[in-house]
């Protein structure tokens, strides 16, 4: 999939374009930052940087650190070593300042089910000193701009996951902050809402908002994201555009194959043969051929010869998970 960048056809609401505008530089710095909880390092000399006006994705399998590292740049959990800076300001020492500069959408719901969707933003709103006539406005603006402006007055606790999630989206937007964090928004929803979220997340950016974006879908970095961090066990082990995460993955294409029963170690040894690099996951192989196409015939005859039964194959370009089974020899997703 194309790596998706703002263009002049997509869509921009006037009032965000009011809010945000066109904004330069860099917006969050992250510097060797280390998380620790107990004897469990979450974050580990983790550094990274945003520009204005870009998303950056933060890629990688759950449990790999991507939370942690969102909550503590969202000022909910202290560092123990390291720095990060939004638009200037300290996370330790100017936490006031990096509140107001921030939007954070969790993975939970941050709702209040017997509200309606009206009254939760408006709630949020208040929080962040927002009130009068502004209040209203500023929360039936969000209600357009996420497509739920007729359901305002109905509970969110009636609302489908989905719903919940664009709600959840648009109380982080509340206060017109500067950057915007949206934590795994699309975890356990379906796909027409997940859609949906996309198309909000490429809306907002192409207004100039800022987003930094974690995820363990590699199709949404794919389409999201000017630049992407892969984290794992909590360290960045690669980082750039798509483009460059595919150089990553070297010349070579990954061909999948799904087999009825594991191959003998003996039989992968010779398998080695016909190609560069193989990774065993029980019964699905994924190889590595610089001529892919080419090296098949071998491998399904060879294959044949084992008497393995072949039920799923699949060949592609080099792609996020490839970068991944390269770096790690394991799937984005285990």
């Amino acid at each position: 999939m194309a790596l998706l960048m703002p263009t002049l056809e997509t869509p921009r609401p006037f009032f965000l374009l009011m809010i945000y505008g066109t904004m330069l530089g860099v917006v969050l710095v992250v510097k060797n930052l280390q998380k620790r909880y107990d004897k469990f390092i979450a974050v580990h000399d983790v550094s990274f940087h945003v520009q204005r006006g870009e998303v950056y994705g933060l890629l990688g399998p759950n449990g790999a650190g991507k939370s942690s590292t969102i909550r503590v740049l969202s000022c909910l959990a202290k560092p123990d070593s390291g720095s990060v800076v939004i638009d200037g300001s300290d996370i330790v020492q100017e936490q006031a300042k990096v509140k107001r500069t921030i939007g954070i959408v969790p993975q939970d719901f941050a709702l209040y089910d017997d509200f309606s969707a009206l009254e939760n933003l408006v709630f949020f709103g208040r929080l962040y000193g927002i009130s009068g006539r502004d209040l209203k406005i500023r929360a039936q603006e969000l209600l357009e701009a996420v497509g739920l402006l007729e359901r305002s007055h109905e509970a969110v606790g009636t609302f489908s996951g989905g719903m919940k999630r664009r709600i959840n989206i648009a109380a982080g937007l509340m206060h017109k902050p500067k950057m915007l964090y949206l934590d795994e928004p699309t975890v356990g929803i379906d796909p027409q809402s997940r859609r949906k979220i996309l198309d909000l997340v490429k809306t907002l950016n192409a207004s100039g908002l800022t987003v930094l974006y974690t995820t363990h879908y590699m199709e949404e970095a794919e389409e999201l994201c000017h630049r992407i961090g892969v984290i794992d066990q909590g360290k960045i082990i690669a980082e750039g555009t798509l483009a460059q995460m595919r150089q990553l993955a070297g010349e070579t294409a990954p061909i999948r194959l799904e087999l009825r029963e594991p191959l003998a170690a003996s039989q992968l040894e010779q398998l080695k043969t016909l190609v560069d690099e193989i990774i065993a996951e029980e019964n699905t192989l994924t190889l590595f051929a610089r001529d892919p196409k080419d090296a098949l015939s071998g491998i399904l005859q060879m294959l044949s010869s084992f008497g393995a039964h072949v039920h799923h194959l699949e060949l592609d370009e080099p792609d996020l998970e490839t970068v991944f089974l390269k770096l790690t020899g394991r799937r984005l997703r285990d």
